[in-house]
């Protein structure tokens, strides 16, 4: 029928090639092909997009104003749409007071429950809430531990006051704040801080709201004296303002958190943990694993809180479904990874009643072992037969085997993709010949050739979160994987306890990279620099023309290349600068060529474009790292803030090539990459271990496995049941061992059929 099919005309957001499509409803369809090749530019920018922007134009301007804004996408038309729900690995984020309990609202119930058939009774549902005044610890607000000041962080001991031994923000010299020490008349201000008196020292630091007697003429006269780590409090702990947001890095690292001495990290007050349901309090039950909560709950028989309980169970057993049974409730979200933070998601959807809906996953296979992928597939399943369109941007082999039908996208990234290169299903994309195709049809071999170590990273006796008395040796010169299903200890252990015993160790995340909206490629690079030298030096001007922060800037857009209309009580509309057409600069400076192009065309350039373009070797230098690492498709002038997690890890992985003789930590850089951009990667990778140095890379992908020098696998599963080291060995050795789950996995994967 018509309207069985969602109907696309003439899209050509970002790189799609004026495309035409057909996607069926109430079906599961995949959408893959290489990084860049226009999935996202087609499912999320062009579909989810116009439907997001459709059902928010349904609403009043009051609540639009308080909503996401959507441009109307580049296509001609779209026919047959549904009510989108965009389910991406956006990390849930939130503050100390966001837990997956709140977040799944499970926590609700659980307080429910307790304020039903809790003995004794002390008070309704409200109470157990550690964000309620009248439920909370009063000492720590609710939060579970305080914030207190690394005093030998906060002072050069070696310094006095009038050389700037306070190092915290704003109590530096010339800033105001140290004024009040300057000008107390309680120091000697030249006196070194090593050599206070006892006395001297407790009244820099310690002393609250006392009078001075004799200070400096510039002392306020109603000032009161406040000592340093009482004042930090009180300006910079103790209240969300924009000073402590705008500082909010710096102070990271001169506080320590603590577990609160009062509840011992229970958020609530005694009277609340009274309150108890077959022996256990509210926060007790918070600090169960999933699964061990959800046996609890089910040995609850009392009547009056059979209800809440029934729901509790639904709910938990939800979270179990897509295996998160390894989390607690009191999990803050924060500290939850994109893959975690997606499956959550997924969670307040299972419980709907609502179909006909279009359900859009963003790679829901991000962070998960080959043995979780299979609940995730259910789920999906599930989703469809209750009448739902399903779409899904996917790389994993086994979740595109569930496809009713796959859209794969190509030939290439960036310019060279943007089309539609087959559309139909998998036995048909196995034998279409196209990239994708080919790979799903590769067979995988375990790597045939080793390297030795050559020394080894010994951890020993570790205990933290899951890990139990944990000895491991990571060797060094040669790449390791480090594997296990989701929550069996591989971050704790990489993350969290490896740089404890080697500081030296160097990241390589997915994190954003803390710069202003302005940085780019080019300008992280150091590329953008060379680049206006050379325009400067082609043309006979200065260098500062071309720096879209400076004079050569477009006065319309402030060299943004977009201007934001306020429409006062409606949305703010971003569009393409009027002025200079999205080019960042004005129409004087872009009368500057250099071998025929302006600035504007080199900064929209992708990487593999400017190779071509480019013959200066320290310019072509960095772009070949930028082509070795897969981002070729990215434009010099493209945002950083626009760019995924793998993108980012990639661009810091860049950076990296040159250098030797390093420990690198890489986490999940699989995430994002088609399985041709894997080939690639590995061969980055390698490169690194030729140059001298140790790689440990914490993967669930099997092709990266299988290339490995070495592998420790964790498990046997997650949380509490995880932990312990299941195998560390060749990954030939690895598919003999019976206790492993990857070994499992990766011996059925490496059989041929």
């Amino acid at each position: 029928m018509f309207n069985d099919y969602i109907r696309v005309f003439g899209a050509r957001e970002r790189n799609l090639k004026n495309i035409n499509i057909e996607i069926p409803k109430r079906k599961i369809t995949v959408f893959t092909g290489v990084s860049g090749s226009g999935k996202s530019s087609l499912v999320f920018d062009t579909i989810a997009a116009e439907s997001q922007r459709q059902l928010n134009e349904t609403y009043t301007s009051f609540i639009r104003h308080r909503m996401p804004h959507y441009g109307k996408p580049d296509v001609d038309n779209i026919e047959n749409l549904s009510v989108a729900f965009i389910i991406n690995q956006k990390r849930l984020g939130g503050n100390s007071r966001s837990t997956v309990g709140t977040i799944t609202d499970i926590y609700s119930l659980l307080r429910l429950l307790f304020s039903r058939i809790g003995e004794p009774f002390v008070g309704y549902s409200d109470v157990f809430s550690f964000n309620n005044p009248s439920g909370m610890c009063s000492y720590c607000q609710g939060l579970g531990n305080i914030e207190t000041v690394d005093i030998e962080k906060l002072l050069d001991k070696n310094k006095s006051l009038s050389e700037g031994a306070i190092n915290f923000p704003t109590f530096e010299l010339g800033g105001w704040r140290i004024t009040r020490y300057i000008h107390s008349g309680f120091f000697d201000n030249n006196k070194k801080i090593k050599d206070y008196s006892t006395e001297e020292l407790d009244l820099l630091l310690y002393s609250d709201s006392i009078k001075v007697k004799n200070p400096s003429p510039e002392w306020h006269k109603t000032a009161l004296y406040e000592g340093l780590p009482p004042r930090i409090e009180r300006s910079f702990l103790k209240k969300e303002d924009g000073e402590k947001i705008k500082y909010s890095k710096e102070i990271e690292y001169y506080i320590t958190k603590e577990t609160c001495p009062h509840c011992h990290g229970e958020r609530l007050n005694d009277k609340v943990l009274s309150c108890k349901v077959n022996g256990k309090n509210i926060a007790e039950c918070s600090d169960m694993q999933i699964n061990e909560l959800l046996n609890f709950v089910k040995s609850i028989n009392t009547p009056v809180g059979s209800t809440i309980a029934s729901e509790l169970i639904n709910r938990l057993e939800h979270m179990i479904s897509i295996g998160l049974d390894y989390l607690t409730l009191n999990r803050e979200t924060s500290t939850l990874s994109g893959g975690e933070s997606q499956r959550i998601k997924m969670v307040c959807q299972l419980g709907s009643s609502l179909t006909d809906l279009t359900y859009i996953f963003d790679e829901p296979s991000i962070g998960l072992h080959p043995h979780d992928i299979s609940k995730i597939n259910d789920l999906m399943i599930r989703l469809r037969n209750k009448g739902n369109t399903v779409l899904i941007v996917e790389h994993d082999p086994d979740i595109i085997k569930i496809a009713d039908n796959i859209v794969d996208m190509g030939p290439g990234a960036g310019t060279n993709g943007g089309k539609i290169v087959y559309q139909g299903s998998l036995q048909g994309l196995k034998a279409s010949g196209t990239l994708t195709g080919k790979y799903l049809s590769y067979k995988p071999e375990l790597k045939s050739y080793t390297r030795a170590p050559k020394c080894w990273l010994s951890i020993k006796n570790v205990s933290l979160h899951n890990l139990k008395n944990l000895s491991v040796e990571v060797p060094q010169g040669v790449m390791t994987v480090v594997t296990g299903v989701a929550g069996s200890g591989k971050s704790t252990l990489i993350n969290q306890v490896l740089p404890k015993f080697y500081p030296e160790a160097i990241f390589i995340d997915q994190k954003g990279i803390q710069t202003s909206k302005r940085s780019n490629i080019a300008t992280f690079t150091g590329i953008f620099d060379l680049i206006r030298k050379l325009f400067a030096h082609s043309n006979g001007v200065s260098a500062s023309l071309f720096s879209f922060n400076s004079k050569g800037a477009c006065p319309n857009c402030k060299g943004l290349g977009i201007t934001y209309t306020d429409l006062a009580f409606m949305d703010p509309i971003a569009m393409i600068c009027d002025e200079c057409n999205g080019n960042r600069y004005t129409g004087d400076v872009l009368e500057y060529r250099l071998r025929g192009k302006n600035i504007g065309e080199v900064l929209k350039m992708t990487v593999s474009e400017a190779l071509e373009f480019f013959q200066e070797k320290e310019i072509l230098k960095v772009l070949k790292r930028l082509s070795d690492v897969g981002i070729t498709y990215i434009s010099l002038g493209q945002p950083l803030n626009a760019l995924s997690g793998g993108e980012l890890q990639r661009l810091k992985l860049a950076t990296e090539l040159d250098n030797n003789g390093n420990i690198y930590i890489l986490d999940e850089p699989s995430t994002g990459l088609h399985m041709a951009d894997i080939k690639n990667l590995l061969e980055v990778m390698n490169r690194l271990v030729e140059q001298n140095s140790t790689l440990i890379v914490i993967e669930h992908n099997l092709d990266i496995i299988c290339q490995a020098d070495y592998v420790i696998d964790l498990g046997p599963y997650a949380g509490q049941n995880g932990g312990r080291v299941m195998f560390a060995g060749l990954p030939k050795d690895l598919v003999k061992c019976k206790k492993s789950i990857t070994g499992a996995y990766l011996k059925k994967y490496t059989m041929t059929d």
